[in-house]
């Protein structure tokens, strides 16, 4: 037990909260698991593993068009989950919410379909050197194919976003302004809302890179003011392989289909094929319905907690973290963002992330070593990568101090 006082919240239970997720109840390198691996993949509770399997035993079905009680039951359980989760994040409407693999797919399917519609030769495409390379690479492709230009939006040292930057690389020929609401790497919380409004003010479209958003607070895209917003449930609680694009009616209805077959058509002859309406028409092919369901059934699960509780017991774990850090020494913090997801990215100085990383795992103490799939931001800070402890909120301050205690057991095993 740390010699540091830790913090006490009488709003939120995350010893409850945690006995809702199997796999967090296990033993790794005769250890009791501590999983700070949050900000790759969230762990799922009973009640999403429960949705899907029910699915799987009692309702297996196509959606859609089907005559049958089992796609009846499937087809509507699949769009309520639509429901569920344009709710959560205050769609204008359903239409407007596209089911995905993924934010990765997500930002492809704009990039591919909107952006091969409205970009051209000479124009501009804005992204941060905070990006993940889903929100890097699609644009590149895109630019190539174009002959447009990809610009780049320096950081800070802190790791912040270099907004006076900002007022120099923003001109008319900028199209579209991709940027992440958090930091997978670094855990910054960027000021889209300052961002868009910059964007908006020379006439770009702007899509917001939301994985490591819709799970630590509540999202508003209205209020927000962004074009497209994509996001993951495997980051949310939910299953891997689903996730979500939500664009502006208007936008969605212009742009041309993302790819072609069953579903995202209304009529099909060799003289010539009609498309579905929204959010069909870019929905080719057999969805992932287990995994939709299971993502509505995530979307419960979070609005039945306090939200406002869990996102300060988030970010107490942080605060406690770089207390634990300095008092332990030997750690330096790869950027120092003021406003911040619960992301712990640091190096232990004069190891190699991924030796520490090796050396946690042999005591039950799970984090992400590497470049984070953000290779230019690594290279910004001239470091091969780092070491990233993320928290959940059934984290817990134990958590905390378990992560230290490997820590100082690595250094002297390294040392």
């Amino acid at each position: 037990m740390s010699a540091l006082q830790q913090p006490q919240l009488n709003r939120f239970d995350a010893e409850a909260v945690r006995r809702d997720f199997p796999a967090l109840d296990q033993i790794v390198n005769d250890n009791a698991l501590v999983y700070l691996d949050n900000a790759a993949t969230t762990q799922k509770p009973d009640a999403v593993i429960d949705a899907v399997g029910d699915y799987y035993r009692n309702d297996n079905a196509n959606v859609h068009r089907a005559a049958h009680a089992l796609s009846g039951r499937a087809t509507a359980a699949f769009e309520a989950a639509r429901s569920k989760l344009a709710r959560f994040i205050n769609s204008a409407g359903t239409e407007e919410l596209i089911w995905t693999r993924g934010t990765t797919e997500a930002i492809n399917l704009v990039a591919g379909s909107w952006g091969r519609a409205n970009i051209a030769a000479g124009d501009k495409v804005l992204v941060t050197e905070l990006e993940h390379h889903s929100n890097i690479v699609p644009w590149q492709l895109l630019a190539q194919e174009k002959g447009a230009q990809l610009v780049v939006l320096p950081v800070t040292d802190r790791g912040e976003l270099d907004l006076d930057a900002l007022e120099t690389l923003l001109d008319e020929r900028v199209k579209l302004v991709a940027l992440s609401h958090a930091s997978n790497a670094l855990g910054t919380l960027n000021p889209v809302e300052a961002v868009i409004a910059k964007a908006r003010s020379v006439g770009a479209k702007v899509l917001v890179d939301g994985a490591q958003g819709a799970a630590h607070w509540p999202v508003d895209v209205q209020a927000l003011g962004c074009d497209f917003y994509a996001f993951s449930g495997h980051k949310m609680f939910g299953p891997t392989g689903i996730g979500a694009l939500w664009g502006r009616r208007d936008l969605l209805d212009a742009m041309p289909p993302y790819q072609g077959g069953g579903e995202m058509i209304e009529r099909v002859s060799f003289s010539g094929t009609t498309f579905n309406s929204l959010p069909y028409k870019f929905e080719a092919g057999t969805p992932n319905i287990a995994g939709a369901i299971g993502l509505g059934a995530a979307v419960d699960y979070i609005e039945s907690l306090d939200r406002s509780a869990a996102a300060q017991h988030e970010a107490a774990l942080l605060d406690y973290a770089l207390q634990r850090a300095a008092d332990c020494g030997g750690l330096t913090r790869v950027g120092a963002p003021q406003r911040a997801a619960s992301i712990y990215s640091f190096l232990v100085d004069g190891a190699h992330p991924g030796d520490v990383g090796m050396l946690l795992d042999q005591q039950g103490v799970a984090v992400r070593t590497g470049h984070h799939c953000a290779q230019p931001l690594m290279e910004r800070f001239a470091i091969p990568g780092t070491v990233r402890a993320s928290f959940s909120f059934y984290n817990t301050f134990a958590d905390v101090d378990r992560l230290f205690a490997a820590l100082e057991k690595a250094r002297r095993l390294l040392f």
